[in-house]
């Protein structure tokens, strides 16, 4: 999905020259480099939005469904299409990039300079989070200027099942870059993991109409649980502990699972 650059080498400068941090310094060129990706761009800031509004053009997807509790199919594809935003970032665009930079050997050189290859796992996480978050707020933008879909009912709950979930799915590409030695394996097992993250949060089939066993089992995986936790709150009620505890058991296994497993070459 990406075709990662070469970051900048010269630690606490920038292209204009003056001296940053070393943190800092690496945080301004990756952001550079991550804007030179058109491709990255669309996939996590517009196609969660584009496809939204495709769905708006299904006439049935716009009328209350009884059995939705007399809500809309593209209300419900609102939180869902939050969510692949996080998945296109954490899954697709983020393990290609950083696999890149240790199998090109630019995180062992960094280890002998004063930038830690830290420092560039802590930018690309900023980044990719980032991305996801600011996708978030525009798929609900034009949910509600298009479709007329309600902003979030109880913001508080909304924004924790949100933080929540850009953590674990930014916590399962650190693990994928983790096992996979190389870029090609990354993109691999990235995209098995997109698929299957994709179906959790019900992209094709909303969580809400799946089979009971079906659902039950969905609801157990990360997303599965940040699509009913952000679908509760967005309809006006604190989410359920349940779902909030689930993912938050996600992200702290998926995060302990890349810290360990983790190698800078």
């Amino acid at each position: 999905m990406t075709t990662p650059a070469t970051p900048a080498t010269t630690p606490g400068t920038d292209a204009t020259g003056p001296r940053r941090g070393p943190t800092a310094a690496v945080l301004l060129a990756e952001t550079r480099l991550f804007l030179r990706e058109p491709g990255s761009l669309f996939w996590i800031l517009a196609f969660p939005s584009v496809l939204l509004v495709i769905l708006g053009f299904v006439p049935a997807f716009k009328e209350p469904q009884e059995g939705l509790g007399d809500r809309r199919v593209i209300d419900l594809y609102v939180p869902i299409s939050v969510l692949l935003a996080m998945i296109m970032s954490g899954l697709q665009a983020m393990p290609p990039v950083l696999t890149a930079y240790r199998e090109r050997g630019i995180l062992r050189r960094m280890s002998t300079t004063p930038v830690r290859p830290s420092a560039i796992l802590t930018a690309q996480i900023t980044l990719h989070g980032a991305a996801a978050l600011g996708s978030a707020l525009l798929v609900v933008l034009v949910g509600r200027i298009a479709y007329g879909v309600e902003l979030p009912g109880h913001l508080p709950g909304y924004l924790l099942a949100l933080l929540l979930a850009v953590t674990v799915v930014l916590a399962m590409g650190a693990t994928i870059c983790a096992l996979s030695r190389t870029t090609k394996a990354a993109t691999a097992v990235g995209s098995v993991a997109y698929l299957a993250m994709m179906f959790t949060a019900g992209v094709w089939v909303p969580v809400q109409v799946m089979p009971d066993t079906l659902r039950r089992i969905v609801q157990a995986t990360p997303f599965g649980s940040a699509s009913q936790a952000l679908d509760q709150a967005a309809s006006g009620a604190w989410p359920s502990w349940a779902y909030l505890g689930v993912v938050a058991l996600w992200t702290v296994v998926l995060g302990s699972a890349a810290a360990r497993l983790f190698r800078w070459q």
